[in-house]
């Protein structure tokens, strides 16, 4: 058997035993908080965040998007940059901060947004020694938590404090993975870190499904990617797939979703097909 294989072997295993686990049944979509993760870059994060965040508002769900990445895409796809009041940072690093002051309206109508900046990365560093530093996120939001349907929560490509605070805090989890050769490398770590954090912190973290973008249906090898994810994951593999799309790269650009600003693309349609199937998942 090859290494590869030896690979596919153990993350499967991996995937059963973590995605099996403690999946509730008859909740309803209610203060639902879903992490987006994955600590590969390009995969297509912040794109989901985005445009999930703004399917769920137009179905009538307050929404609230916190920007837990420092490169602050979210952020720049909502506000603008000259805007240098408090962030997510303040949130998490002060704890006499106050959530009113930093959470911004977006002109999307039910989508707030906690906007992030780069002084986000200095975090870890802040909270070293700290024994609520994994919790600080969950402890700032559970107070305000039932004045929204849903928190979508977008992560750096990392799997160090700031996505552990994310994960913490979630109730459930979408894992977008890239219609891409590599597409599984460095997956299996993020499962250990699931496992580790509802072993303890956070026991009812629901791994609510595996999302594939940046999918080519043209290639040979983009279907073979997806088979093989499908291979893994199983039926925690939503049905949708995010094709690569022209439209989803240019719109944070002009500060709009995908609705607004290509509402015709297949973008538009993929990321509406898979609000519907998170909704139905998490109900």
């Amino acid at each position: 058997m090859t290494k590869k294989s030896n690979g596919l072997k153990r993350l499967t295993t991996l995937v059963i035993i973590k995605c099996n686990a403690n999946v509730r049944k008859g909740e309803a979509l209610s203060e639902i908080k879903i992490a987006i993760a994955n600590q590969k870059g390009g995969v297509g994060k912040t794109t989901t965040a985005i445009n999930l965040s703004a399917a769920l508002a137009r179905q009538g769900k307050r929404v609230l998007l916190a920007d837990l990445d420092p490169q602050a895409n979210s952020t720049i796809s909502f506000l603008e940059l000259q805007d240098s009041g408090p962030s997510v940072y303040d949130l998490l690093a002060d704890p006499t901060s106050h959530f009113s002051d930093i959470v911004k309206k977006t002109k999307i109508e039910n989508l707030d947004i906690l906007p992030s900046r780069i002084n986000l990365a200095k975090l870890e560093g802040k909270l070293i020694g700290e024994l609520d530093a994994p919790f600080r996120l969950k402890d700032r939001l559970d107070p305000v938590v039932r004045n929204y349907d849903v928190v979508v929560i977008d992560t750096p490509p990392t799997l160090g404090l700031i996505t552990v605070n994310a994960l913490v805090a979630a109730t459930h989890l979408i894992i977008p993975i890239q219609s891409s050769y590599f597409a599984l490398e460095g997956t299996d770590d993020l499962l250990e870190t699931i496992e580790r954090i509802k072993a303890r912190p956070n026991p009812q973290l629901e791994v609510l499904g595996v999302v594939v973008t940046l999918h080519d249906r043209r290639t040979t090898l983009s279907r073979d990617i997806y088979d093989q994810i499908y291979q893994v994951f199983g039926d925690k593999v939503f049905d949708t797939t995010i094709s690569k799309s022209v439209r989803l790269e240019e719109s944070p650009a002009y500060r709009e979703s995908i609705f607004t600003f290509a509402p015709a693309s297949s973008g538009a349609v993929e990321y509406a097909n898979l609000c519907e199937e998170v909704m139905r998942r998490a109900s």
